[in-house]
């Protein structure tokens, strides 16, 4: 306690063996010194105008010169303050703290022990293993963390920050300098080099891998959080969000991903995390056989039942009725992982399970359902594994308890084998979900029967989100409605909405004649697939021609066709907002 004892009984402040440590001048040493004798007579906290007083007299108020000194102590994080209403210290003037209390703060009792904030390292030597490597990183990422804690505090401890940076600035060396004398290879250190990353990729990655280390979910993984721990100034939060974003090299490279989940306030908050391959890899070094997850894409081709699709399209991408918009935006509420888990804890939901969800959508053909189910997909991050129910008939006559059966089976074992969630799609569901025939009747009744008794078992059971798509929700057996938990119905667009569809399925650098007029087009009560189907018709018409020209009439030609020969568009319509 010898540097403690030279500080409180130093008559020249500036020959204190700490002085050079403080940064500050004369007279905010000499405060420090008497808060510093305080603190040995037992008193933790002295007010502020109590301490000028004593030091500085009360004649003419020439106490209240020293305020700013006082200011200064604070925003170099030697004084804590505990009666002042919290707000940044930058943005109280000296006048605010006279009657405030202050104290000393942990910073600065430890350079009355120490003599020194420096952190005493042991000797450079070669890492023993992986996870000593790991545990100079995972250090390396709590001093980042502080760092942003200090740069958001409600006092800006500029001092504390560059003491924090020095810390960080050794560790760092340090780090480099036993990874040059490590003869073996480090699976972590080998894995930056051969990704390429830059050292804000590296400490984004790092954190997410402590995250997995430590099996929490809150701390580190929001997109905010991971951007202030490389960030100094708000300037820096702006660029730095480009390394999180889509098309990024974390991002593309398929070394981190996100969820998307809505917040209580409406938005939406990107939670990240490492990629199980990638992860596998830097936790499990010592195993040689990779572990790697089977793509549905290299599945889908053995077999014969479903089509792979990748959507490409968001909920926002898709022009619908309101009253629609609004189910699907509640239904995204209520199938966010958030509320996933919220249900979990209160026992209503098994743990082990994913998202559970049936749903149908129907309505018209051209109205979007086939197109939403894809967009709803893509919203939630997740593939489509589509069937086409049409066809059941055809496909499976003589066989129908055996093969209905197989769709399910099918789509359980490419789930299990790739460890996904796909949605399972069953367009054209007229066929299983309509009314059943009552009495005997013919083997082909018989058969149709046995075939949906069997749809409606597997529906009643089925884990994970299915989408059933039909036209005349009225013809569905009670049954089957008992078991979908949504209904949602696509309407015909109105005049707004066929207005804005017009606009954008129109050819953007197509020549058009003066009479082209998106209003009067949208006139016409069209489905967004009939739209769709039109505009593309009448360009085929109108690109063969030697003066390529769309004209009103063009339009007006290809929507009576349209509406004469009531083609089924549903698989056409798709119809985008963008």
């Amino acid at each position: 306690m010898k540097i403690l004892v030279d500080f409180l009984q130093a008559k020249e402040i500036e020959k204190s063996q700490i002085f050079g440590h403080l940064k500050c001048g004369a007279t905010e040493a000499i405060m420090l010194q008497f808060l510093a004798k305080k603190y040995m007579q037992g008193q933790d906290d002295v007010l502020v105008l109590d301490m000028l007083q004593d030091l500085y007299g009360e004649e003419n108020y020439e106490y209240l010169a020293y305020l700013k000194e006082l200011k200064n102590l604070l925003e170099l994080g030697w004084l804590h303050q505990q009666s002042f209403t919290p707000m940044k210290i930058s943005e109280v003037t000296p006048l605010e703290l006279l009657n405030t209390a202050v104290g000393l703060a942990p910073s600065f009792l430890k350079l009355l022990q120490d003599g020194t904030l420096d952190v005493e390292l042991p000797d450079i030597k070669p890492y023993a293993d992986h996870l000593e490597y790991l545990q100079d990183q995972f250090f390396r990422i709590e001093l980042y963390q502080k760092m942003s804690v200090i740069r958001h505090s409600t006092h800006e401890h500029s001092l504390g920050i560059d003491r924090i940076q020095n810390k960080l600035k050794i560790l760092e060396k340090r780090i480099e300098e036993r990874i040059t004398q490590t003869s073996e290879s480090l699976v972590l250190d080998k894995f930056f080099k051969q990704r390429k990353m830059n050292a804000h990729e590296q400490v984004i990655f790092l954190a997410l891998l402590r995250e997995e280390y430590s099996s929490s979910d809150n701390s580190l993984r929001e997109m905010n959080t991971l951007i202030d721990l490389i960030s100094l100034d708000e300037y820096e939060r702006i660029k730095n969000r480009s390394l999180l974003e889509d098309g990024s090299n974390l991002i593309s490279e398929g070394i981190i991903d996100y969820e998307e989940m809505l917040n209580p306030f409406g938005g939406i908050s990107r939670a990240f995390y490492i990629v199980d391959e990638v992860l596998q890899s830097i936790i499990h070094p010592q195993k040689n056989k990779k572990v790697r997850r089977l793509k549905l894409n290299a599945l889908i081709e053995e077999q014969d039942i479903f089509e792979l699709v990748e959507p490409e399209t968001t909920l926002e991408d898709v022009v619908l009725n309101k009253k629609t918009e609004e189910t699907l935006q509640n239904l995204m509420r209520q199938v966010d992982k958030e509320v996933v888990n919220r249900l979990v804890s209160w026992g209503v939901k098994d743990k082990k399970s994913g998202i559970d969800a049936r749903i149908i959508f129907y309505g018209a053909a051209g109205t979007g359902k086939t197109m939403t189910a894809y967009s709803l997909a893509k919203s939630l991050k997740r593939q489509v594994l589509a069937f086409d129910c049409s066809k059941i008939l055809s496909m499976y006559v003589g066989e129908s308890e055996k093969n209905v059966r197989k769709i399910f089976d099918t789509f359980y074992d490419l789930s299990t084998k790739t460890k996904t969630e796909p949605i399972l799609l069953l367009n054209e569901a007229d066929q299983f979900l309509s009314s059943r025939s009552s009495g005997i009747g013919s083997s082909a009744d018989q058969m149709h029967n046995q075939m949906q008794n069997i749809f409606l078992e597997q529906i009643e059971n089925f884990k994970g989100m299915l989408i059933a798509t039909t036209n005349l929700l009225e013809n569905i057996d009670k049954a089957f409605s008992r078991r979908f938990n949504y209904k949602i119905e696509f309407k015909k667009p109105d005049v707004a909405q066929r207005t804005e569809l017009w606009h954008k399925m129109l050819p953007k650098d197509a020549p058009y004649a003066e009479d082209v007029d998106v209003v009067e087009l949208a006139q016409y009560s069209l489905t967004g697939g009939q739209i769709n189907l039109i505009v593309k018709n009448t360009a085929y018409k109108v690109a063969v021609r030697e003066n390529p020209l769309f004209t009103l009439k063009d339009f007006v030609s290809e929507i009576n066709r349209e509406k004469d020969a009531s083609f089924d568009s549903e698989k056409s319509m798709g119809f985008l907002s963008k």
